[in-house]
């Protein structure tokens, strides 16, 4: 009796477990459908051959991306494996990692090759119509390990590794972000053309270095985005860093610009069509306003380099060809109608000519300017917008 009692149980656990472990079991085709629904405008589509869900990791086998538009193409990606998948109470799926198959693109004698292709902490939205972030698919981390080109047999770029990180607000209403690309190696020995060959050796341009690296912040709550810095910093050359903030680019926006190119890339061959929606989308941007600006470069040898190229061309020296610029600057200024900005252009110039370190263009008005105004401003009254901006230059600050 004892024996048959505790059989029956074993038998019903045993049941219940295989009923429970079915009924909770990841669902690899909604997972893919998620994600592709929340790629951000419809740009493209995830296929698999066959999707393999082994308790919480699956694997998209066989995928290829779809690059929707007028000129429609197919990349095949191969194998995709999703690490330790969790389905959340919302529909929402969250992806420890994604790991891609290495690229290798290979034709005769000429290649590609990226190493370490991987995602790390991957939300994938339940509902892409939601509000918020919540509807947005984001990711922790995304990372590249080396990448080579080859063009006819000889290396011609590559990077050591490349890296992107997404980090919420303690409320998830807001997003920083940030970047870099390291290790970058241009070698441009390999040019033919003899004009375009010279100006590289006069420059010193034979083979360029550096990284870029990028940093910011978005809410889309109030649409304010703060691009802290964008900087390219190559090494012998110089180093050119943008920063600049505007309001107005919120989630409902975001949706009508994507809806917008969703509608583009439905009729590409629709010129009039094409038209209509080039024109919502102007429209659409115009609820932004602008905040503030920053361009900044500085000079790491280029700046000597390029005025003695330039005067070796005209039959003179550097030190001549900056006078020359120097001299010629007012008059092509004046022509701009930019007010005491012209000044103080020429005399930022002038000091950078004469001691090259940095220049600096900064725009920031007293008060955020709507960019219906910015734009009627330029083509109703160019010289007005300086004042309008709030813009300054200077030099070796």
């Amino acid at each position: 009796m004892i024996r048959l009692r505790t059989k029956r149980l074993l038998l019903t656990g045993a049941t219940f477990a295989a009923l429970s472990s079915h009924a909770f079991a990841l669902d690899g085709q909604d997972l893919l459908t998620k994600i592709n629904a929340a790629y951000a405008a419809g740009s493209g589509v995830l296929k698999a051959e066959a999707i393999e869900v082994n308790g919480n990791d699956v694997v998209l086998k066989g995928t290829t991306f779809t690059a929707t538009g007028p000129h429609e193409k197919s990349v095949l990606l191969g194998n995709l494996n999703l690490q330790d998948v969790t389905e959340e109470a919302d529909g929402a799926y969250h992806i420890d990692r994604i790991e891609f198959p290495e690229v290798n693109l290979t034709e005769e004698k000429n290649s590609v090759k990226i190493k370490d292709l991987y995602l790390a902490g991957v939300r994938v939205p339940g509902n892409t119509a939601g509000e918020g972030l919540a509807s947005m698919m984001l990711y922790e981390e995304a990372h590249s390990g080396p990448l080579t080109v080859i063009a006819d047999g000889k290396q011609v770029f590559s990077l050591e590794e490349a890296s992107g990180t997404m980090a919420l607000s303690d409320d998830e209403s807001a997003l920083s972000f940030d970047g870099s690309v390291t290790g970058i190696k241009a070698d441009l020995t390999g040019v033919e053309d003899a004009k375009s060959k010279d100006a590289i050796d006069a420059l010193g341009l034979q083979t360029v270095t550096g990284e870029i690296n990028v940093s910011g912040s978005w809410d889309p709550s109030s649409g304010t985005i703060d691009l802290d810095e964008y900087a390219i910093d190559l090494n012998h050359v110089g180093r050119l860093s943008l920063s600049f903030a505007f309001t107005g680019y919120t989630m409902d926006l975001v949706k009508q610009l994507q809806e917008t190119a969703r509608t583009m890339q439905a009729d590409p061959n629709n010129e009039q069509a094409q038209q209509a929606a080039g024109i919502a989308m102007f429209g659409l941007m115009q609820q932004m306003s602008f905040q503030s600006a920053r361009i900044s470069i500085e000079d790491a040898g280029i700046t000597k380099r390029g005025l003695d190229y330039a005067g070796k061309q005209q039959g003179s020296s550097g030190e001549q060809m900056g006078q020359m610029v120097k001299g010629m600057l007012p008059i092509l200024l004046a022509q701009a109608k930019l007010g005491a900005l012209q000044n103080e252009i020429s005399e930022a110039v002038n000091t950078f000519i004469d001691d090259p370190q940095n220049i600096t263009i900064t725009a920031e008005p007293e008060k955020e300017v709507p960019f219906p105004m910015i734009m009627g401003a330029a083509m109703g009254a160019p010289e007005s917008l300086p004042t309008l901006l709030g813009v300054s230059v200077s030099a070796n600050d």
